[in-house]
């Protein structure tokens, strides 16, 4: 997620963290764009980078499974222990994920960078990335691991679908919101 600019987050992730205060800066609005998906960094090997962060993180031949999050945090833990295999699929994850945050960062000049989802909870994600980010952006943004961690997709849906139930209970006939 990406935070910087006046607008109210629209993301399932984004609407969570900014909705129960889990953004470390209340006077920073969370930048979700039109429709929810600014920031949403996973989805950029669909832009001719055909190497997905599964291919980049396995080990092997074949790429991990998209969902499994424990293969993924076994591979961070191996690193750590000094497997060479384990650290060159890290670091190559890593080089990735600084290309594209910085993407963003130089186009949207954030102050804050909030890593979610499965990737807040690997260790050796934040300060590489920090680092990094020196590299490429001119005014490099603080980089912090959200406090929702895997809950923040959940969180952030539910969040939708209360907003959606309000603005139904509360729409008054003739007005904007009775009309959605």
């Amino acid at each position: 997620m990406v935070q910087g600019h006046p607008q109210r987050p629209r993301g399932h992730r984004g609407l969570a963290q900014h909705r129960q205060g889990h953004l470390r800066r209340p006077q920073t609005v969370a930048h979700r764009g039109f429709g929810g998906a600014a920031g949403e960094i996973g989805a950029l090997h669909l832009l001719g980078r055909e190497v997905t962060p599964e291919t980049l993180l396995s080990t092997t031949d074949e790429p991990l499974h998209p969902l499994d999050e424990q293969a993924v945090a076994e591979v961070f833990a191996l690193a750590k222990d000094g497997d060479a295999q384990a650290r060159e699929a890290v670091d190559r994850y890593n080089q990735r994920l600084v290309h594209d945050v910085a993407a963003l960062v130089l186009a949207l000049d954030p102050e804050l960078v909030v890593i979610g989802g499965w990737a807040a909870g690997l260790d050796g994600v934040l300060e590489p990335l920090r680092a990094q980010l020196s590299r490429y952006c001119l005014r490099p943004p603080q980089v912090a691991l959200s406090m929702l961690g895997e809950a923040a997709v959940a969180t952030g849906a539910l969040r939708v679908a209360l907003d959606h139930v309000e603005e139904q209970l509360f729409a008054v006939e003739g007005t904007a919101t009775a009309r959605r």
